[in-house]
């Protein structure tokens, strides 16, 4: 005999409310099985905080920790938990103020993403010259992620033309390298976030035409001559003929 209180067992369930949920299937359960409690609480946050086109999202250790009631120690460490076992691709912030992106991997991101659509000739190219910039640096990491190519692909949506781009890498190149000559304890240029308040710069005061030519030719000569230094293990000793050239590019 049925219970007329339940519902047919054909009826379609619906949703109590229509937003605000997120689809918890297979890798949700085996992201349970692989991660510590913690680190699988802030895996859960950020499943239902990304934005659901991307699967990326942005927060300080310190607004995560708020979030959900942990040091920022302890933050710290479920961070690069999620990072080490693949669930999360992870770029930090520069400093502990800044806001490090996540974005989850496919294999746990259940939606399809926009950003997975084919490129458009012209965004390949804007992103093959973002990379191309950004690894010939040589204060950079040397890597040019999946993260670097979502922002790359980011920046063209916001219209950020590809010669601001590279204007502020060129930049922000010549300061890093500054702070290596200086003696100044700094790592390599690690995202292209690193670039985002020198993008601002230049938007409110363009560089004078031809400056970019004389940016890059400057890296060329900081590059050769910081190898020189790291080779002869005098990273803290310079001349102050080279710290008059820097502070000259750098202002």
């Amino acid at each position: 005999m049925s219970n007329p209180s339940l519902p047919p067992m054909n009826e379609r369930l619906s949703l109590k409310k229509t937003t605000g949920w997120f689809p918890a299937g297979d890798s949700f359960r085996k992201a349970m099985t692989l991660l510590s409690d913690g680190a699988f609480r802030l895996f859960a946050h950020l499943c239902l905080e990304a934005d659901r086109r991307t699967g990326r999202f942005q927060a300080t250790h310190k607004e995560l920790a708020l979030a959900l009631g942990k040091s920022k120690r302890a933050m710290g460490s479920y961070v690069e938990e999620l990072e080490a076992k693949g669930i999360c691709c992870v770029s930090s912030g520069k400093n502990q103020f800044a806001h490090t992106i996540f974005e989850i991997s496919d294999s746990y991101w259940p939606y399809h993403r926009l950003n997975n659509r084919p490129e458009s000739p012209e965004q390949k190219a804007y992103v093959e010259s973002v990379r191309a910039c950004f690894l010939s640096l040589g204060c950079g990491s040397g890597k040019f992620g999946a993260a670097e190519v979502s922002d790359a692909r980011d920046m063209q949506r916001r219209g950020i033309p590809l010669a601001v781009i590279e204007e502020a890498m060129l930049l922000g190149a010549c300061r890093k390298y500054s702070t290596w000559f200086e003696g100044r304890v700094a790592e390599p240029i690690q995202s292209l976030r690193y670039f985002d308040p020198l993008i601002v710069e230049i938007q409110q005061k363009p560089l004078p035409p031809g400056y970019s030519l004389y940016l890059r030719e400057k890296i060329k000569q900081f590059g050769a001559l910081w190898g020189e230094t790291v080779k002869s293990g005098a990273r803290a000793r310079g001349e102050e003929g080279d710290r008059s050239i820097l502070r000259e590019t750098i202002q």
